[in-house]
């Protein structure tokens, strides 16, 4: 197939939701000595990295607006995260509630957004992998590729509305090379 992408921009990135989807989700976390990558996270990340793409996390954390925890804490966590998980191209975290009515807080999709800019790649050429409804939503509302990867706590019918479903995060990484690898860029 031709196209006109350049190699460089072709496929481009895939984001990470934190809790529940790279890390055990571990409520208000606000201590690295809690933090737990999920089965394979390590893996999957390099496997991205290996095919040379970005890696971001996009993750709410609404406990910094509830008082729960401090900016701080959160950095100290997400330094942990890539201590254990290897390098993170780009982070971006909404610290509002969810009655905030703020344009990044997921499902929204402006921490999608914001990610995307940082890395300098057109939304399209971007998919987001993480384990509740709100995830696959703002990469929809971005126009981003969003993949659902169930854990006990997804609700059966974010699981129906998704359109990309994995059994875990080996096949949603290896669905986003695929994907994005498919797809017929702008």
């Amino acid at each position: 197939m031709h196209t006109n992408a350049s190699p460089a921009a072709w496929p481009a990135a895939v984001l990470f939701d934190r809790d529940g989807t790279i890390v055990v989700d571990v409520p208000y976390n606000g201590d690295p000595a809690r933090v737990e990558p999920v089965a394979g996270a390590r893996a999957a990340l390099d496997r991205v990295r290996s095919a040379g793409l970005a890696t971001g996390v996009v993750t709410n954390q609404s406990g910094i607006a509830r008082g729960l925890i401090d900016a701080g804490q959160l950095a100290a966590v997400n330094a942990e995260v890539e201590r254990l998980l290897g390098p993170i191209d780009v982070w971006r975290f909404c610290p509002h509630a969810p009655g905030d009515g703020c344009p990044c807080r997921k499902p929204a999709p402006g921490m999608v957004l914001d990610a995307a800019r940082s890395l300098g790649v057109p939304p399209g050429h971007v998919v987001l992998i993480g384990d509740i409804g709100a995830d696959v939503e703002a990469a929809r509302a971005a126009g981003a590729t969003g993949i659902l990867v169930p854990t006990p706590v997804t609700r059966a019918e974010e699981i129906a509305a998704a359109p990309l479903v994995a059994a875990d995060l080996a096949e949603a990484v290896e669905l986003a090379l695929a994907t994005l690898g498919d797809r017929v860029p702008a």
